[in-house]
């Protein structure tokens, strides 16, 4: 009897080691979530000073981590913006430098031999799921399962309608792998429902999930509106009911509400299953609020543009007991640097010839990030940002832009002819730049 007595206790001891070393694993592999807004203003939640519309989970994010002050989307618009995230580099050398529109790129999209974040993550054993929007292919050889993605239900296009899941050409948009399969229900919601329903599954293995939200992207609709969309539908087709400017305003507001809604249903999973502190989420947007609805603050312009207002997004970084509660980060960031502090957080391969940058000790150490240049581009306009300087060469203006950030977020007071070594400088850059980039892209 005390011999089997001690081999079940030696049994128990073994199990109990085992799932102690899992646990540890595991530990040291956080989770990843990143959530993505889309065409949603730096003004737009009110930790960023809105007292329109209210975000309570987003805010809970933004006070119990980091919230980032000059944190900028690789783009001006949604494909670049996805592009750049996924593979770390700037979208112009991967071929995405403008929206691949659903008129007329049905053929284009993210080349499947680029390697995206979820890709590199899977070589340290992560399940990855995504749940959304993806915008960079419509092409199953371009579908998010056939680059990294284990899981996958949402749209490929830039928008549907939010009930009927028609895109803007009249198609059915709702995918299950690289499947149609349109369901019942309110987009956001579904993106959520999904998501949450992700996790679940998971819980016992380190994973990645991407939550790329259509929300507020048009069409503007909330969770009871009438669907507007149908098969064979045109865009520019007479809209059945046109809304007033206060009917918008307060439909873009429940939209950001539920998107707010569904980011704090996640972060409740997360902490009912225990997962809450080994898991790293980022929020930002896509891009600045368009000129139809929305708010980018005291920022110039908006989305299309490359004034601050098209491109300076809200974004925060959430991960209780590692990243320091109540902080505000004002370090130049830009999208792509998200897919190597992923990859430097769990401790996978980095891939070479990455544009971003690994954030994970600013973060975790607050160290200042490494001086360097970052640049915009789109049909025609660019941008260079040098330290507190930013220089942009318009279509429209001609002549370079300089304005000082620091002392002019608003981007009011053109400074160029008072700096003109600096311009020169910065003009010269940005040309090499532009020839590197496109240069890469045209070697595919």
């Amino acid at each position: 009897m005390i011999i089997k007595s001690n081999i079940r206790l030696f049994i128990l001891f073994l199990l109990s080691l085992t799932t102690f070393n899992g646990l540890a694993q595991k530990e040291n592999k956080p989770n990843i979530i990143i959530i993505m807004a889309d065409d949603m203003g730096y003004g737009d939640l009110s930790c960023y000073g809105s007292t329109f519309i209210n975000t309570p989970n987003l805010d809970r994010m933004a006070a119990e981590g980091i919230k980032f002050t000059d944190f900028h989307a690789n783009g001006p618009v949604c494909s670049p913006t996805r592009a750049a995230l996924l593979t770390g580099k700037y979208q112009q050398r991967v071929g995405i430098d403008g929206v691949v529109t659903a008129k007329h790129d049905r053929d284009k999209g993210l080349a499947p031999n680029e390697h995206t974040f979820a890709e590199a993550i899977k070589s340290a054993g992560y399940v990855t799921g995504m749940f959304g929007k993806w915008h960079v292919g419509y092409k199953t050889e371009f579908n998010p399962i056939n680059q990294g993605f284990d899981e996958y239900i949402g749209y490929v296009s830039g928008n549907v309608d939010y009930h009927s899941h028609i895109d803007q050409q009249g198609y059915e948009d709702w995918w299950n792998g690289d499947t149609k399969q349109n369901e019942k229900g309110y987009s956001t919601d579904l993106i959520t429902k999904h998501s949450v329903d992700f996790i679940k599954r998971h819980k016992d293995e380190p994973f990645l999930l991407y939550i790329p939200h259509e929300a507020p992207h048009g069409p503007f609709q909330g969770r009871t509106s009438e669907a507007e969309r149908y098969v064979g539908w045109e865009k520019g087709a007479k809209q059945k009911n046109k809304m007033s400017e206060d009917q918008l305003n307060t439909i873009y507001k429940e939209m950001v509400e539920v998107m707010d809604e569904g980011v704090g249903e996640v972060l409740a999973t997360l902490k009912a299953l225990n997962l809450d502190k080994n898991t790293l989420v980022f929020f930002c947007s896509d891009n600045g609020a368009s000129s139809k609805v929305g708010s980018n603050g005291d920022l110039r312009g908006y989305k299309s543009t490359l004034w601050e207002g098209g491109h300076r997004v809200s974004a925060m970084a959430w991960y209780p007991d590692t990243i320091k509660p109540n902080q505000v980060n004002s370090e130049t960031i830009l999208t792509m640097d998200l897919f190597p502090t992923i990859i430097d957080f769990v401790g996978a391969k980095q891939p070479k010839h990455l544009d971003g940058i690994s954030l994970k000790d600013n973060l975790l150490q607050g160290k200042a990030l490494p001086e360097r240049d970052v640049f915009w581009g789109y049909v025609g306009r660019k941008a260079i940002r040098q330290g507190d300087w930013k220089l942009i060469l318009n279509k429209k203006e001609g002549q370079p832009l300089l304005f000082n950030l620091k002392e002019d977020i608003s981007e009011t007071h053109n400074v160029a002819g008072a700096h003109p070594e600096l311009v020169s400088t910065m003009l010269k850059k940005l040309e090499v730049w532009g020839d590197d980039v496109y240069a890469t892209s045209n070697k595919k």
